[in-house]
């Protein structure tokens, strides 16, 4: 009964917070992470000409920093870029660098695909799935996540080729 009462009473004062703006900022955040991030053209012309243009929040700055200094020898692929654009996509994947607890931790590599939260979320997957032609590698997240183009990784979107 205390905890139906307890309950009742934060409904009502968060409702009362929301009525006079109180509360707003804290579910504008809420949304604002909902909403995949609109990703740069130049990132999203020139990155996923190859690959999915991977959410920016996937890796911290330095990873970022690094993937661009290195891009003539990007994952065994020369990425090059003119300075002006892969100075404008740097600044870019800097400032929307992930900085929560998935993004703390350096990837081996600077690799999405071999970061820990990476690993946790894909624990499930059999070896021989990663192998499929239709999937080839981790790192073609549309193989399964079918809207992730669009950075929506939610699992309801999910189909494992066969």
């Amino acid at each position: 009964m205390t905890h139906l009462l307890n309950a009742g009473i934060a409904r009502l004062l968060f409702g009362l917070l929301t009525t006079v703006g109180i509360a707003a900022p804290a579910m504008a955040d809420n949304d604002r992470r909902a909403q995949p991030l609109p990703l740069l053209p130049k990132y999203q012309q020139e990155c996923a000409a190859c690959h999915i243009a991977y959410p920016p929040e996937l890796l911290p700055a330095a990873s970022w920093q690094r993937l661009m200094a290195n891009l003539p020898r990007h994952f065994g692929t020369d990425a090059s870029l003119d300075p002006a654009t892969a100075k404008q996509i740097a600044s870019w994947l800097a400032s929307h660098a992930g900085t929560d607890r998935r993004a703390t931790a350096t990837p081996p590599d600077d690799r999405i695909t071999r970061s820990s939260w990476f690993l946790r979320q894909h624990d499930e997957v059999p070896a021989a799935t990663w192998k499929l032609p239709a999937v080839k590698s981790a790192a073609n997240c549309i193989a399964c996540h079918t809207q992730s183009d669009q950075g929506d990784f939610n699992e309801r979107h999910v189909r494992i080729p066969r």
